[in-house]
């Protein structure tokens, strides 16, 4: 792997470079080049436990739809470093439930699916009063999320294509998204998280089996 420097720059002050990999041009940003980014309302990949993740600030969730060219009618994923940042999603029907699991599970390979709380439902990730909420179990991804606050994310991969597992795999199918650095990105499970679906009071059902057997979470 080569790395390429910009020579107007000192080393050490680098804020976006770029890898050569295989032929192959890496856009690669630091943490604060990327928080900076999302700001702006560009969207930035990054590594999570499951999967390589694009995520960006709620408001400007759109932009992953374009990027992915993913059907408006699927939601996204709400990611968080900490629950105190999504708690307030959570309707009061469901939120000890929702503590229950997410207290056991979290940071981890699960991901709760919740009714909304009503002043939330006006939110840009659902088309529904539902809101799928997670926290990955990955330092990189929690850094970063910790001074954003929680980000709108999907799978960094073409809706419909291959999954992508490396910063390498997700330039080649996102050549234009910036990727958080540095690279090589920490290894990921490969595998999608398992999906639950808060129905009522102690009652959860499954919809998408993942890392995390449904025999463990049904109790």
């Amino acid at each position: 792997m080569i790395i390429q420097v910009l020579e107007d720059l000192q080393l050490g002050d680098i804020n976006k470079y770029i890898y050569r990999y295989k032929f192959r041009m890496i856009k690669v940003v630091n943490k604060n080049q990327a928080i900076l980014n999302l700001k702006k309302g560009s969207p930035i990949g990054f590594p999570t436990d499951t999967l390589p993740a694009i995520g960006c600030l709620p408001e400007f969730s759109e932009i992953i739809y374009k990027f992915k060219k993913r059907d408006k009618k699927k939601a996204l994923i709400l990611m968080a470093s900490h629950i105190s940042q999504i708690l307030n999603y959570v309707h009061p029907a469901a939120k000890n439930d929702f503590l229950k699991l997410a207290e056991e599970f979290w940071p981890g390979p699960l991901t709760l699916v919740i009714p909304l709380a009503e002043d939330k439902k006006a939110n840009l990730l659902s088309k529904t009063d539902t809101l799928g909420l997670r926290i990955p179990n990955s330092i990189t991804a929690s850094s970063l999320i910790s001074e954003t606050g929680p980000l709108a994310t999907s799978s960094a991969n073409i809706s419909g294509s291959s999954t992508s597992f490396t910063a390498n795999e997700v330039a080649k199918d996102l050549p234009h998204l910036d990727l958080l650095g540095p690279i090589p990105w920490e290894k990921c499970s490969c595998k999608a998280s398992t999906i639950i679906s808060w129905e009522e009071k102690g009652v959860w059902k499954l919809i998408r089996q993942g890392e995390i057997r449904i025999s463990k979470v049904d109790k």
